[in-house]
């Protein structure tokens, strides 16, 4: 009887956590983990391209990041937002889709992209502190003529 209330406690626990972690953020829609979403738009001055992108802005939802999952469509990436500049490096353990990953100023100027392997597990840095890090599929910025010193913008807010 103990073990069976044992067992009754932990998913009543469970789901509590699930339930209070809705990932309370820039919009109302939830991703299939549970983390908020918003639309981003990366521009250089000529054009624009949209991002739906998961916000991961506590350090429980940037220490996965996106690991364990087998497909991102191609316009849809995470955002991953720092509470203050930092450099803090990347790593693909246990992520099995090839990334590419923009660091950001926190005005939304891209500081550098770097392309990451799957399941690598060397670190991949930015070279000075940035922001925010937003990882999408692999050639996704070079796809769309995008990179240094081009603009993320709808930032404001996100993550507060």
């Amino acid at each position: 009887m103990r073990a069976r209330g044992a067992l009754l406690l932990a998913l009543l626990l469970a789901w509590a956590v699930g339930f209070a972690c809705d990932g309370s953020g820039s919009s109302d829609e939830p991703s299939p983990e549970g983390l908020t979403t918003a639309t981003v738009v990366v521009a250089d001055g000529e054009s624009r391209s949209e991002l739906e992108v998961e916000i991961a802005d506590e350090p429980q939802e940037r220490a996965p990041g996106l690991m364990f999952r087998e497909e991102l469509p191609e316009d849809a990436g995470m955002l991953f937002v720092f509470p203050g500049d930092t450099q803090v490096g990347f790593w693909m353990k246990d992520t099995t889709i090839p990334f590419s990953i923009a660091f950001i100023a926190a005005e939304g100027t891209i500081l550098d992209v770097r392309d990451m392997e799957p399941l690598s597990e060397e670190l991949t840095r930015a070279p000075g502190p940035y922001r925010y890090a937003l990882e999408v599929n692999q050639g996704w910025f070079q796809r769309h003529g995008y990179g240094l010193g081009d603009r993320v913008e709808g930032l404001a807010g996100v993550g507060e």
